[in-house]
């Protein structure tokens, strides 16, 4: 049972190619900046052609490279090599080191080393080309680390160039133990992030993930990402052991030999669909490992069906029923107190409202979790969207009714102009706040970083449920920083601005 994907039924994974196709051609079309009702946005979708709005104007953002490599740096027994100028990896350096701190009292693995180098392309490497370097440093991961795996992730430097990384990895193998994995995730590549997860599975599927040697009944893929946390790591393991089976978490935090016997599980579900698409289909195509897609594990509802849905695919229905009903008992009347609270929070009998900044994947589930939670859909931001998911999208609207949908990557002052409009009581943003901080809402993180431990920071499962309603409780109560500093400092943006009719500005729009 795999959910729908509207441009993708026979969609063939060809790994006889060194990468995947973009996301945009895979999925039809891709798009990062949108306004409008989620129903249009089907509606459109649906034709198989959104147009490409053209921005005037980006405030920040981020690349291909950065999302795929970011995926890569906790990946254990592995070097990350960024074939790439010293600048495009050095945000790995206080990455590696935020994770480095785990506590081994939260079950953290023994081995535990992190390890990322980068090729440090030069003017010159530029003219005359990097595989030179690019040798040497696998060499040199390999005498240093001992890795039992080399992962290669390519930038906008090496790809314009045209080194030949496919080349230099063959004539290197038979000299290092190590398997060297080559991601082709070019920063300019595509202007949709996701295209970065696909080049990784597509990798993964190609180099790393090895032919069964048997079938693990108990062993299901959890395809996770860093923006999860530690504790839903932990939590996910914690209800499949319950209905008997073994979580293998992958890619952040894995093992190499994690991935490589994924082609050993007898299931593939994630935590989020749209990072795991590429490989759910490869792992079935390859190795007939079922899956499925939607939903994701947030929030009650969403919680019980992905359970089911394991259950039903692995033949534990009866198992996944049983600890449904255990953990409702245990979490379900914290969530009732707690909903009764966000009802009564404006004190007038109306609902409270809320702007999701999401992922594609999140805008599909989260935002039932707030109808859950008895929170009015003020708008749903989401990073990007693609054709993967159109029937999904459909059947979101079905459940929820119709919303505002704002597809953006990131840009400040796109969030600014939509929670100045559209007033909601909380605003929950990933990552960055903009002006929307000093404009007097109520502002709750949506990812936080995967090394925070404390319960509060769980955002999945029956738990996530129970922090996140107890985190909008205190963003809507709490709002003396952000009313200090609306009073205090100066606004970043003009009222024009803020009355602009669109959250982005069009190429030649004439500005005020």
């Amino acid at each position: 049972m795999h959910g729908g994907g509207h441009f993708t039924t026979n969609e063939v994974i060809n790994l006889e190619k060194n990468t995947c196709p973009n996301r945009e051609d895979r999925a039809g079309f891709g798009i990062k900046t949108y306004f409008g009702k989620a129903s249009n946005l089907v509606k459109e979708s649906k034709k198989g052609h959104i147009e490409h709005i053209e921005r005037a104007f980006e405030q920040t953002g981020g690349c291909v490279f950065m999302f795929t490599t970011l995926r890569l740096y906790s990946i254990r027994n592995a070097v990350v090599i960024s074939h790439a100028p010293v600048g495009c990896s050095v945000f790995g350096s206080g990455y590696r080191e935020s994770m480095q701190h785990l506590p081994p009292f939260l079950d953290r693995p023994p081995q535990w080393d992190l390890h990322w180098m980068t090729t440090n392309l030069s003017d010159s490497d530029i003219i005359f080309g990097g595989t030179g370097k690019l040798a040497d440093a696998i060499k040199e991961a390999n005498r240093r680390y001992s890795p039992q795996a080399i992962i290669i992730t390519t930038s906008c430097a090496s790809g314009i160039i045209g080194d030949d990384v496919e080349g230099t990895v063959s004539s290197i193998q038979p000299e290092v133990k190590a398997k060297i994995v080559p991601i082709h995730c070019e920063g300019h590549r595509s202007p949709i992030v996701q295209t970065g997860y696909d080049a990784m599975w597509h990798g993964f599927l190609k180099y790393l993930i090895k032919k069964p040697e048997k079938k693990q009944e108990d062993l299901v893929n959890v395809l996770n990402m860093f923006s999860y946390t530690w504790l839903d790591c932990l939590e996910a393991k914690r209800l499949l052991r319950k209905m008997g089976l073994r979580a293998n978490l992958v890619p952040d935090f894995a093992a190499v030999e994690d991935i490589e016997v994924m082609s050993e599980a007898v299931l593939t579900a994630s935590f989020c669909p749209t990072f795991g698409d590429y490989v759910m289909k490869g792992l079935e195509q390859e190795y007939g490992v079922p899956y499925f897609r939607t939903p994701s594990p947030l929030g009650f509802k969403n919680t019980d069906a992905w359970l089911l849905k394991i259950g039903e695919l692995t033949g534990r229905k009866e198992e996944a029923k049983k600890v449904i009903e255990e953990e409702h008992a245990r979490w379900a009347p914290q969530v009732k107190t707690l909903k009764e609270a966000i009802i009564k929070l404006k004190g007038d009998g109306s609902i409270p409202s809320v702007i999701g900044a999401l992922g594609q994947g999140r805008m599909l589930t989260h935002t039932t979790f707030f109808k859950e939670l008895g929170l009015d859909i003020a708008a749903s931001l989401t990073l990007d969207y693609d054709g993967l998911f159109v029937e999904e999208l459909e059947e979101l609207i079905e459940d929820v009714g119709d919303f505002d949908v704002c597809v953006n990557t990131f840009q400040g002052a796109d969030q600014t102009n939509l929670v100045q409009r559209k007033d909601p009581d909380i605003y929950l943003t990933c990552p960055f706040k903009g002006g929307a901080y000093k404009r007097g809402k109520g502002i709750g993180w949506i990812h936080t970083l995967r090394p925070m431990i404390h319960p509060m920071f769980s955002q999945t499962f029956y738990s996530g449920a129970i922090s996140f309603a107890e985190m909008a409780i205190r963003t809507f109560k709490n709002r003396s920083f952000q009313k200090t500093l609306l009073n205090k400092t100066e606004d970043a943006y003009s009222e024009w601005w803020y009355k602009h009719p669109l959250p982005y500005l069009i190429f030649g729009e004439v500005i005020d």
